[in-house]
């Protein structure tokens, strides 16, 4: 399909898909005469890259310079960047096309699309279902053809979970891999910037683009460590066939809970069963620390949040209430108290609890230990050493593995219904698969697998399965995951 055509029936579909609420923001300058125009300024035949003319969604907490960044929020209500995210800059100037900014949980914070001042993000799938969160318009603008790719953000499942409830494919880099420079903060030592898309080879393509040591990102990892992680990384591939027969899968048993639905662990088994048959290596691992990983990220994650989210008092940032009095003379609060969420205060009173003197050693240290312990439960699966590590609290080469397969999410995409009658600790479960690689910061994919699934209210044919590398394997799992996807699962996409 020539890229024209292709930006036509993009825009089209932005069009007939608005009731979705997956855009907050159309960019104003992205017209299919415009991609035109920037083809006619090369050779015939010639692209930048392989995005050139590609129409791509940002979200909505990622800073552009000619289209407002409110994070779905009250407070940055028409909020203007005045540079864009060093990610978008790299895209344009590979010759994408930032075709509008799209609808997210609020800085961030939720599972589902729900907590957004733009109103929530509805699934194609079913107007009562849930998109997933909190990169759920990234996602249904994925699955709607309303672009080619889209970026999101992922702290502890953001990408994944979306992608697991709309069939797309989304990816988590190794954090420090791609620049958060222009990213609005909600967890620093988590945030890392995700893709969705159609499928891993476009994820890749995306990623090709986007990734790269940015000067202006302290989190940023170094020219030098790139070059540590490739020289090491080059030295281990030979012996790992990717898709061939001496690939080693990790099962891990602690992620076959009881609260797994049925058919997600039916699609889980019958695509190890196939893989088993193309002679991968099928091998059962252990993760102990999993079950409290959940429970570690929503002590960090909103502790983090509390102190990045400080500077949002209608003074230095964000919008102002002044006709109001201040509450117990208190400047902010009546600003803070009407312009952000519920879920946003309620996760900013909980990080500011965990932080407090009495709380920090009982939770936030706590937190992090069993955070160490969760890095610790996958160097020991992993037969490659982390290259970040100077120790060596690795396993033997000989009973590693190259990859993990996991669900991304334990239950199948679930009603707003049942959502909103729920207490919020029940939504955070949701994210109990995905949390454990955000807190080690290893690469992660989820991929759409069909389901057997005859529920006449909800239109379901695919659920996600995880694919999660070691630090730095970044290009073997989208390899990895573009030969499973291609080879042994037929999606419904």
């Amino acid at each position: 399909m020539s890229l024209r055509r292709q930006a036509h029936e993009i825009l089209a579909n932005q069009r007939s898909n608005g009731c979705l609420n997956a855009f907050v923001g159309h960019a104003k300058n992205c017209k299919e005469p415009e991609a035109r125009g920037k083809h006619q300024t090369l050779p015939e035949g010639a692209t930048k890259s392989a995005i050139e003319g590609r129409l791509i969604a940002v979200k909505d907490n990622i800073c552009t310079k000619d289209e407002p960044t409110t994070c779905s929020s009250a407070i940055l209500h028409n909020y203007q960047s005045p540079y864009a995210a060093t990610v978008v800059s790299k895209l344009e100037a590979a010759g994408a096309l930032i075709n509008g900014k799209t609808n997210l949980d609020e800085f961030g914070m939720g599972s589902h699309s729900i907590h957004s001042d733009h109103g929530r993000v509805k699934s194609h799938l079913g107007d009562n279902l849930s998109a997933g969160g909190s990169s759920g318009g990234s996602a249904i603008a994925v699955a709607t053809h309303q672009c080619w790719a889209a970026l999101g953000t992922d702290t502890g499942g953001s990408v994944r979970l979306p992608a697991a409830y709309t069939g797309t494919v989304g990816f988590k880099p190794s954090y420090g891999m791609i620049s958060r420079r222009g990213v609005v903060a909600y967890a620093n030592s988590l945030d890392t910037v995700g893709i969705l898309a159609r499928s891993s080879k476009i994820v890749q393509k995306v990623f090709d683009v986007i990734k790269g040591y940015d000067p202006d990102d302290p989190t940023s990892v170094s020219k030098a460590m790139r070059s540590r992680i490739e020289e090491q990384r080059s030295k281990d591939r030979p012996l790992i066939e990717v898709g061939g027969p001496r690939c080693r899968i990790g099962i891990p048993r602690e992620y076959n809970i009881k609260e797994l639905d049925p058919l997600i662990r039916q699609a889980w088994v019958k695509t190890l069963a196939r893989l088993q048959e193309e002679k991968y290596d099928i091998r059962a691992v252990s993760l102990p620390t999993t079950q409290a990983a959940l429970s570690a990220y929503y002590i960090i994650a909103p502790a983090e949040a509390s102190s990045n989210l400080a500077k949002y008092d209608g003074v230095r940032f964000g919008s102002r209430f002044p006709d109001r009095q201040p509450t117990d003379d208190v400047l902010y609060a009546v600003t803070r108290g009407n312009a952000l969420g519920k879920e946003v205060r309620r996760r900013i009173l909980l990080g500011s609890y965990s932080l407090s003197a009495a709380a920090i050693d009982n939770y936030f240290i706590k937190a992090q230990k069993v955070r160490r312990l969760v890095q610790q439960d996958f160097n020991r699966i992993f037969a490659r050493h982390h290259p970040l590590l100077e120790t060596e609290e690795q396993c033997d080469e000989a009973t590693g593995v190259d990859v993990i397969i996991s669900p991304t999410a334990p239950s199948l995409p679930p009603t707003l219904s049942s959502i909103t009658n729920n207490l919020s600790v029940d939504a955070y479960s949701d994210d109990v698969f995905t949390v454990p690689a955000s807190l080690a910061g290893l690469p992660a994919i989820s991929l759409p697998v069909p389901i057997d699934s005859n529920d006449p209210d909800r239109d379901l044919k695919t659920t996600g399965l995880q694919i999660i590398g070691q630090y730095g394997d970044d290009d073997l799992i989208l390899d990895f995951a573009r030969k499973v996807q291609s080879n042994y699962i037929t999606t419904a996409l």
